[in-house]
């Protein structure tokens, strides 16, 4: 009798810790969110990664949300609907830039506000992007310029060496 009570107990004790866990990532993970707010779109050459329910900021501070991701047929950029809390009003002129957590990846959308008095609508379109810097690329080109400079400095010593001395 003694270890059937025993038994029950420590499986509702393991029944309420993962209620506990499952109501405390509910609640940090945003999923209790209501959707209140407004859409606007921004267009990118590139989003290095950028998917959806990332983080939407400006200095530092989280504003919304990565609401979508799609190409746009016309087009061919990478069209980013982004859901921005009502409480915070967007001038006509912001920029918006995929920017990264940390080396190890992760991004995020930085939005910097600009000076206009008008103010971005539901449905709204973000003008000034830019796209992530690639680090491969960087990188690469950094390693090709380098090798360059290599046979440049070469070239000048077997002319050096090719010259009669006087």
């Amino acid at each position: 009798m003694k270890r059937n009570i025993f038994e029950t107990l420590l499986g509702a004790l393991i029944i309420f810790g993962a209620i506990f866990f499952l109501t405390y990532s509910y609640k940090v993970g945003n999923a209790s969110s209501t959707g209140k707010g407004y859409e606007v779109f921004a267009f990118f050459s590139g989003i290095g990664g950028l998917q959806t329910g990332d983080d939407v900021q400006i200095s530092g501070v989280k504003i919304g949300t990565v609401k979508g991701v799609e190409l746009d047929q016309e087009t061919y950029l990478a069209k980013v609907s982004l859901e921005i809390g009502d409480e915070y009003k967007l001038p006509v002129d912001t920029a918006a830039m995929i920017s990264s957590e940390s080396l190890l990846g992760g991004k995020y959308l930085l939005l910097e506000p600009g000076a206009e008095e008008e103010m971005l609508e539901n449905g709204g379109r973000i003008e000034y992007t830019q796209a992530p810097q690639n680090l491969e690329q960087l990188l690469g080109q950094f390693i090709f310029n380098m090798q360059g400079d290599d046979k440049k400095g070469k070239e000048t010593d077997v002319e050096a060496a090719q010259e009669p001395a006087l």
